[in-house]
């Protein structure tokens, strides 16, 4: 396949409201714009398709982005309840899950951003903190929104020598953005934990004996001027261009 083959990459949307009150699919432009900047061409997948759809979808896509939004259903991995938890969506939590699993099983490259880290982490048996703040001792303050800008640099992430987000950022600490109140508790298995938030929460995930399946905690495509975040999405397209 030619170098300037530019590989379709399919992204999960939410399922919201507009202003009408009307049902809205809804994905953040900064996920189109970081996609296509890096050679790829963003195709936004709905909430709500049968597992049919989705079967007949995935030859179709070179890799799938698993996006950020709503809380995971608790349920799903025997977390606890808590006030905080919101923008569950069973349907989205159901689609999501199929799809992981048949782009695992099928070798496509995967990125998973901050809820679609966690729902990689349920997906392989893990499961969340519903409430960092809350759960863990010390903790950090990882929930920097809504009342402050998504590109704001919260805190630094050390990366496990040797693991391919190493290897992408070049570097063994970086500083990111915080976009979430959960996180990983227990790292399901056949996934190595390979970055780390200063209070120890999981930061970065990467499914064991891939070729290019990882998760990150933090929202790379807010950060589009940082020449590592940059490096991932390059790296990501460049997997599914392969």
């Amino acid at each position: 396949m030619p170098s300037s083959h530019r590989p379709c990459i399919g992204i999960t949307s939410s399922l919201t409201e507009n202003q009408s009150g009307s049902p809205v699919c809804q994905v953040g432009q900064d996920y189109i714009n970081a996609v296509q900047n890096a050679g790829g061409i963003p195709i936004i997948i709905p909430v709500g398709l049968d597992t049919a759809s989705l079967t007949d979808l995935l030859p179709r896509l070179d890799g799938l982005l698993l996006s950020g939004g709503g809380d995971i259903e608790p349920k799903r991995f025997n977390g606890q309840p808590h006030p905080k938890v919101s923008g569950v969506s069973p349907e989205r939590d159901h689609m999501e899950l199929s799809l992981l699993e048949k782009t695992l099983a099928a070798g496509k490259p995967l990125l998973a951003i901050c809820r679609g880290n966690q729902v990689l982490n349920v997906a392989f048996g893990g499961d969340l903190y519903t409430h960092i703040q809350d759960q863990l001792q010390p903790a950090l303050k990882h929930d920097w929104y809504p009342k402050f800008p998504r590109n704001k640099l919260a805190h630094t992430v050390s990366l496990k020598c040797g693991s391919k987000l190493h290897e992408i950022f070049g570097n063994g600490e970086i500083q990111v953005n915080s976009l979430h109140h959960q996180g990983i508790a227990k790292v399901g298995k056949g996934l190595e934990a390979t970055a780390f938030a200063p209070d120890g929460v999981v930061e970065g995930l990467e499914v064991q004996d891939a070729d290019f399946a990882l998760g990150v905690q933090w929202h790379p495509e807010c950060l589009p001027d940082d020449k590592g975040m940059q490096a991932l999405f390059q790296a990501f397209v460049a997997a599914s261009r392969e």
